[in-house]
């Protein structure tokens, strides 16, 4: 028997939202390693440069240790100058949150979830990787000039020269 209050059934079973499910594993649980040096991190950046040169993109190109920090960055001639921060933001928060930040991005975008440009330093916005060496976090790299997608296009050029590598040695 149920009655038809306020269109709810009163035995109902209450919702489950996907927020409340609770997961066996903690999401995005690689450990930070050491950080990248300035040689790989100059090969990150000249794979991302080559390839918005290839696709005539002018960007700006960010790589961050492990712990956010600068380590590397190319403003390719041309690329807007608002972008310097956006990349180099895009790398932190790939490196400190351990994530993509298209992450953030689908989480505003697909799901709503507007709390979370609450946090500090997270940016909704596609172009951020995390480079990953033997399994821990050494750095991100960060693209901005384009429209989100380009930025990640160029970012997965760049973060391919460690993640690749990273997963042919296993």
């Amino acid at each position: 028997m149920s009655s038809n209050r306020a269109g709810m059934a009163r035995d109902a079973e209450p919702r489950l939202d996907s927020l409340d499910v609770v997961p066996d594993k903690i999401p995005f649980d690689v450990p930070y390693g050491p950080p990248i040096s300035l040689d790989r991190a100059e090969a990150v950046v000249g794979a991302a440069v080559a390839e918005a040169k290839k696709r005539n993109w002018n960007m700006n190109i960010a790589v961050s240790d492990s712990g956010g920090n600068l380590v590397a960055f190319q403003r390719m001639d041309g690329a807007m100058l608002a972008s310097i921060q956006i990349a180099q933001h895009k790398a932190r928060a790939a490196a400190t949150f351990r994530r993509p930040t298209k992450v953030f991005e689908d989480g505003v975008q697909l799901m709503h979830l507007n709390y979370l440009l609450a946090f500090d330093g997270v940016i909704a916005s596609r172009g951020g990787i995390p480079l990953i060496d033997q399994g821990a976090i050494i750095g991100a790299i960060g693209c901005s000039g384009g429209a989100d997608s380009q930025d990640e296009v160029v970012s997965k050029a760049g973060a391919a020269v460690i993640n690749q590598s990273a997963s042919k040695d296993k």
